[in-house]
């Protein structure tokens, strides 16, 4: 059986993860989007928040099994230590530890980028999702109530947070990804991460 490995995601890997991505979207609240982005739009995402925040691959050989990224929580200056995640597995790859790696990895990579906090929004109801997140460090920390409308009916999108580091009085700039992403820091916590993954 092929290793699994967790690297960093590179443009190579997008209609792979595109093509994972796209069920959420179709047959899932898990996604507010109502139709899957088209490669180019996909590729655009990746460059954009790649510029500034990791995006990360798990595969098995050819195969992409999961993926996940960090994408900035709010536009203005004062936001820029807070990042939202967002994490795919393939349905044949749930309950193996996959998500919990990539979530493992990225806590590593953002603290020592300099960030400070994790938001993820969960569409209600989503029990699976509430558990794993908690059982990953975050807490629940507000919602939007009947903020969301897919396949015919209003919903919620609860709020889970995760602090990744104390909270200084004068946090310091951040260190953009791709200036540590060949280290061998980011090396370590990648191949580490990876040791979660329970595939057989």
């Amino acid at each position: 059986m092929s290793d699994v490995i967790l690297r960093v995601a590179d443009e190579a890997d997008a209609p792979a993860m595109l093509a994972l991505y796209a069920p959420y979207v179709i047959e899932t609240t898990v996604s507010s989007e109502y139709e899957p982005p088209s490669l180019e739009e996909f590729l655009r995402r990746m460059r954009a928040y790649g510029e500034k925040l990791p995006w990360l691959v798990c595969t098995q050989g050819d195969e992409v099994i999961g993926y996940g990224y960090a994408s900035p929580h709010r536009a203005r200056a004062a936001y820029q230590w807070s990042v939202e995640t967002s994490i795919y597995v393939a349905r044949e790859h749930h309950r193996r530890g996959v998500a919990g790696a990539i979530y493992a990895a990225l806590f590593e990579l953002l603290a020592m980028q300099g960030y400070y906090n994790i938001y993820v929004g969960i569409t209600s109801p989503n029990e699976t999702s509430i558990k794993f997140h908690t059982a990953m460090g975050f807490v629940i920390s507000g919602a939007y109530q009947d903020s969301m409308y897919k396949f015919g009916k209003w919903r919620d999108v609860l709020w889970m947070a995760k602090t990744l580091r104390a909270h200084e009085d004068e946090p310091q700039p951040t260190v953009p990804f791709p200036s540590v992403k060949d280290g061998p820091v980011a090396e370590r916590v990648l191949r580490q991460a990876a040791q979660r993954i329970r595939i057989g």
